[in-house]
C-alpha cells in the first residue's frame, strides 16, 4: 500500500515496516524509537497515536502505540494488517501476575490468550474464548531470548475488558484456577483475533509490573527500565 493511502486512524507520512512492535502507550513507542532505533522517521501522529520506522542493527522495523484495551488495538492492528502491508505485530507491554510463581520483571511469552470479550465474535464470527499466538513468531522469540540470555516464561494470559471491577464473584484466583491464566493484560485477544482473520501473524511479550497475589508493584520509572529486556528481544524481529 502506498504511503498516500489514509485510514481514519493512520495517516502515514513515511514507510511502515512489515513488522511492527506495539506497546500500549504511544510515548513508550516514542521512547523505543529514540533510544533503540536509528534513522528514525515518524509516520503517524493521528489522535496522538505515535508511530515510527527506523533501523535496528541496520534492519528495518516499526513501532507504534496501540492505546489501552481491545477496541483500540483492534482498530490499529486491523488497519496495519489490512491496508499497510504489515505481516507481523508483536505486542509489548506490562501485565499483572495471577500466581505467586511470577515475580516483578519476569518476561512472559503469551502463547495463548483467554478472554470473556465478544470482540472476536462480533468482528469475525469467531466463537472461541482461547486464541493462540503465532508459533512461527514464538519460535523466533525463543531463539532471540536464548541468545540475549533473557529468561522467558510461557503460558496463557487473560485479556480483560475491565481494569476496575467491583464484582465480588470474580477474582484472579478464579481466572487462574478455572482458565489457567497466569497473568492479565487488556489487548492481546483482539490482536490475535485480527491476525487469525486476516491471515497474519501476532504474538505478545509482556513484563510483570505488578502482582495481584503479593500486591507488589513497580513505579513508572522502574517499569521503563524493566521493559528493556523485553524490548531488546522484540527488536530482533527487525528485517
Amino acid at each position: 500500500m502506498n504511503e498516500e493511502f489514509k485510514t481514519p486512524h493512520i495517516n502515514p507520512t513515511g514507510k511502515i515496516a512489515k513488522t511492527v512492535l506495539m506497546p500500549g502507550d504511544p510515548l513508550r513507542a516514542k521512547y523505543i524509537a529514540e533510544n533503540f532505533l536509528e534513522n528514525v522517521v515518524q509516520f503517524n501522529s493521528v489522535r496522538g497515536m505515535l508511530g515510527y520506522t527506523g533501523t535496528y542493527k541496520g534492519r528495518e522495523i516499526s513501532v507504534m502505540g496501540s492505546g489501552m484495551g481491545m477496541p483500540t488495538i483492534g482498530i490499529y492492528s486491523y488497519e496495519l494488517y489490512k491496508f499497510y502491508g504489515v505481516e507481523n505485530i508483536i505486542r509489548i507491554g506490562s501485565a499483572g501476575a495471577y500466581t505467586a510463581d511470577l515475580n516483578l520483571y519476569d518476561v512472559i511469552l503469551a502463547t495463548e490468550c483467554w478472554s470473556q470479550s465478544t470482540f472476536a465474535q462480533v468482528a469475525s464470527g469467531e466463537t472461541k474464548d482461547v486464541l493462540k499466538s503465532s508459533e512461527e513468531l514464538n519460535e523466533k522469540i525463543r531463539e532471540f531470548a536464548k541468545d540475549l540470555d533473557v529468561k522467558l516464561i510461557e503460558g496463557r494470559i487473560h485479556s480483560s475488558d475491565v481494569f476496575y471491577s467491583d464484582n465480588k464473584e470474580l477474582s484472579f484466583h478464579k481466572y487462574y484456577e478455572d482458565h489457567g491464566c497466569i497473568a492479565v493484560e487488556m489487548e492481546s485477544f483482539a490482536l490475535y483475533a485480527n491476525a487469525n482473520t486476516l491471515g497474519k501473524k501476532a504474538t505478545c511479550l509482556i513484563t510483570i509490573s505488578d502482582s495481584l497475589v503479593t500486591h507488589e508493584a513497580t513505579s513508572a520509572e522502574e517499569r521503563e527500565v524493566a521493559l528493556k529486556d523485553m524490548i531488546k528481544v522484540a527488536l530482533e524481529f527487525a528485517e
